[in-house]
């Protein structure tokens, strides 16, 4: 008998001890969890989320070690994104980030107001409604502006620059895009000052991006200009094909466009900018409110063209483009 009560105190014992791991570590704070937010692709965006990621362990926080991120990609389908807010919303997490993807800024701002949002923007984030001013955001929102749309009439230039007899241009937009709308109407407004005539199309979809090309051939657009849009850049090397196939000078936001057989490209830096996106991350992660930190601008911004592609398009790129281009691709 006395054995028996011996060997229940001993298992007793050992659950006792099996328990305390459990217990110390129920006391320690939970790991943060950041939701992810972008209305694009994983894929084309893999370079970018390593430069959040780079810009998070700076601040100090690496994934999986001291924080979780829960990614959430529309894939393209907008309708998708307040539904994946919705369900960050619901699992609490610490921040919602949602780097150049300004639908997901729009949706997530929509989805709470308690949450901390880092957003990555290419339009004014004030004119959209997401922050009060540059310098005091105020609210739960804050983030890195690129101003994407504002520098539609700089790569109208360098595009009337490549292509000085080029009159008949069009400009691609997605409808479904506020930032889109926005490029649209600065192109609009500046091609007439270079003596150009715009026509506005738009697709949102693979097969709307192809009948947009070959009606741009039928028209016989001399060359696109194409607006900042996620499903754009989630089908980089879609549209640097298309405007091979139909002889179209395309220029586009950035140089991963140029690098997978786009003609040109001139904008901010992406990759500078999700860095920072991940740094601003941080900083809410340690306590500082969105309200306190200043919206970030960027100070740098790249020119890129693809020299291969200008000798099957037949095009002689001028010598200043040359001279003042970040990046050539031969």
């Amino acid at each position: 008998m006395t054995s028996h009560i011996g060997r229940r105190e001993f298992i007793a014992l050992l659950g006792g001890a099996a328990a305390w791991p459990v217990a110390a570590r129920a006391q320690q704070p939970a790991m943060p969890v950041v939701g992810f937010l972008h209305a694009g692709s994983p894929e084309p965006n893999a370079e970018f989320v390593a430069a959040l990621r780079r810009g998070l362990s700076e601040a100090g926080f690496v994934e999986g070690q001291n924080v979780t991120i829960e990614y959430r990609w529309a894939e393209g389908q907008l309708n998708r994104l307040p539904e994946m807010a919705a369900d960050l919303v619901r699992r609490h997490v610490a921040v919602i980030a949602t780097p150049l993807s300004t639908q997901a800024a729009l949706v997530a701002k929509a989805a709470t107001t308690t949450i901390p949002i880092v957003f990555g923007s290419g339009a004014d984030p004030v004119a959209l409604g997401l922050v009060s001013s540059f310098s005091r955001p105020g609210g739960n929102v804050t983030g890195i502006s690129i101003m994407t749309a504002a520098l539609a009439a700089k790569r109208l230039g360098v595009l009337h620059e490549m292509l000085p007899k080029a009159v008949h241009i069009a400009v691609l937009g997605n409808s479904h895009n506020a930032l889109s709308e926005v490029t649209v109407k600065d192109l609009l407004t500046t091609t007439p000052t270079l003596g150009m005539r715009a026509e506005v199309l738009y697709a949102g979809t693979e097969s709307e991006l192809e009948t947009a090309f070959a009606t741009m051939a039928q028209k016989h657009i001399e060359a696109v200009l194409i607006a900042p849009d996620e499903f754009f850049t989630s089908h980089l090397e879609q549209l640097a094909a298309l405007s091979l196939r139909h002889a179209l000078p395309s220029n586009y936001t950035i140089r991963e466009f140029v690098r997978v057989g786009g003609l040109m490209s001139y904008g901010p830096n992406f990759t500078s900018a999700y860095v920072e996106t991940g740094r601003y991350v941080g900083k809410v992660l340690k306590g500082e409110k969105p309200a306190d930190l200043p919206v970030v601008q960027p100070t740098e911004f790249q020119f890129a063209i693809n020299l291969k592609t200008a000798r099957a398009l037949r095009i002689d790129v001028p010598p200043t483009l040359l001279a003042i281009a970040d990046e050539v691709i031969e």
